[in-house]
């Protein structure tokens, strides 16, 4: 059986069949019944993917995973499509299980639920893509379904704003895609994603390969094609923005890298560019984070900067050749998608405990002591972003500041100090928060608290558990990264 193919069409096909379901009259409470119903479905639909997600991962370490064709279309399933798989299924069973609790503004869970589970689909057949085009059409289908995330409060004037900003900068990077992919193709005849060849690369390729770099770099906020992140992070609904950070945007950092892989006669070029966006992004991530005062914003910010760290081992591992880099880079996707979901899964739950009360650098002091849990997830989602040992911030950071300098390319070593530099940087806005959550001194009585249901707690608890777990034992996600890396560098193996 192509357990491949299952796994990528299932959640397709059933995404609009939850989003039916609540439509679908049962008893006299005709809309607290339909939204129960849908999110037991998608819960049941997530562990069969994980089911199958399982087959996928023994098919593979057995040799034995088969390529998807339909016509045209060719799918398959490698060290990079798994990971982006892994990566995806997480963030999204977490969210699920998470926003059961409910939004009070949230109406129309059935819509809620279908487009989760669609965005997610979409990802996988993404990370499977084998050609340029099928890459952008997957690509494409991620950004539909994940703006009818975003605007989902469009009655809302901040996220109606942010929702247009979203849209009409995905469509402009959509358009440069389309340009390169049409230049690729005449120059080559082909837009298969494994075909390289030898030489240096015509300067038509050289231009199609920028296109592609901008197109895709809106999606995965390269600075200064990051505008729309701040805004959208802030303004979207209960578990989005955790499902936004967590995976979507992480998804365009592996899809980015995956177009370049067309043009791996370029890989040193591509490093550079990458190594350039990677420290632009770090630093202006860290200095525009400093000046936010609203959690979400900062939190926002610093994942513009942790994005840079990516790019910062993965170009070194393009530019000079060094699996270890590359292997760093895509673990420091897994670490920022595990911190990030949990970063803002936290916020969400100090808003829902505090009575929905605005959340600033200062209006959080003793929150740690106030709500326990969710203070306590925040404090180590900071403390791990900040890149304290033995956490999974600290281990991602040192894989890639390891890996950089063990080449004595003087660009590599240099935008490896420039990075550790801007550890230190990051710390000037994290310590206040941290402060703050932990200062002990005594609270209003009449602050308003809210028990945080067992929806909340769980993934809140799971999150903190697997930033620890990544921390301590970073060997056990070592065979996933390194064939991840394998399936980019030019001449590895998927």
């Amino acid at each position: 059986m192509n357990w491949t193919a299952w796994l990528i069409a299932f959640p397709l096909v059933a995404s609009p069949l939850v989003y039916l379901a609540g439509h679908f009259p049962q008893g006299a409470n005709r809309i607290r019944v339909p939204e129960r119903v849908c999110w037991w479905m998608s819960m049941a639909i997530a562990a069969l993917m994980w089911l199958l997600l399982a087959q996928v991962g023994l098919a593979a370490q057995a040799g034995a995973l088969m390529p998807v064709r339909i016509g045209v279309l060719a799918l398959e399933m490698d060290g990079l499509s798994l990971l982006l798989a892994l990566l995806a299924l997480t963030v999204y069973t977490l969210v699920l299980v998470y926003s059961s609790a409910g939004d009070p503004a949230r109406v129309g869970d059935e819509k809620f639920y279908a487009m989760l589970l669609a965005t997610t689909g979409a990802m996988i057949g993404m990370g499977c893509a084998r050609d340029l085009f099928n890459l952008w059409v997957w690509f494409e289908a991620m950004v539909l379904s994940s703006f009818l995330l975003v605007s989902f409060h469009a009655h809302q004037l901040a996220v109606l704003d942010a929702s247009i900003k979203y849209l009409a900068q995905s469509a402009v990077g959509s358009l440069l895609i389309v340009l390169a992919i049409a230049l690729i193709l005449a120059a080559r005849g082909t837009l298969a994603l494994d075909v390289t060849l030898s030489g240096t690369l015509p300067t038509g390729l050289l231009v199609a390969g920028a296109l592609l770099l901008v197109g895709f770099g809106i999606k995965c906020a390269l600075v200064p094609l990051h505008t729309w992140l701040p805004d959208v992070y802030a303004a979207a609904p209960t578990g989005v923005s955790a499902f936004l950070s967590g995976a979507v945007t992480i998804s365009g950092l592996i899809v980015l890298v995956r177009a370049l892989s067309s043009l791996m006669d370029g890989a040193a070029v591509w490093g550079v560019l990458l190594l350039l966006s990677g420290m632009v992004n770090t630093l202006v991530g860290n200095l525009l984070a400093f000046r936010q005062t609203e959690l979400k914003r900062m939190l926002a910010y610093s994942s513009i900067s942790h994005i840079g760290t990516v790019l910062l081992g993965v170009g070194a591992g393009l530019y000079a050749g060094l699996p270890a880099a590359t292997q760093a880079g895509l673990f420091t996707v897994l670490a920022l998608s595990v911190m990030e979901t949990l970063a803002f899964l936290a916020v969400e739950a100090l808003l829902f405990a505090s009575g929905g009360q605005p959340l600033t650098v200062t209006t959080v002091r003793g929150f740690a002591y106030r709500y326990p849990l969710p203070g306590f997830a925040l404090v180590l989602a900071i403390l791990s972003l900040a890149g304290l040992p033995p956490l999974a911030g600290f281990i991602a950071k040192w894989q890639v500041l390891a890996a950089g300098f063990a080449n004595p390319d003087p660009l590599v070593r240099g935008t490896v100090i420039f990075a550790a530099l801007n550890i230190l940087l990051a710390i000037g806005y994290y310590l206040p928060v941290l402060m703050n959550l932990l200062d002990a001194s005594a609270l209003p009585s009449d602050r308003i608290r809210q028990a945080l249901p067992m929806a909340m707690r769980l993934p809140l608890i799971v999150l903190c558990a697997l930033i620890l777990w990544i921390g301590l034992w970073p060997d056990s996600l070592r065979g996933l990264t390194e064939l991840a890396a394998a399936a980019l560098l030019p001449g590895g193996t998927p």
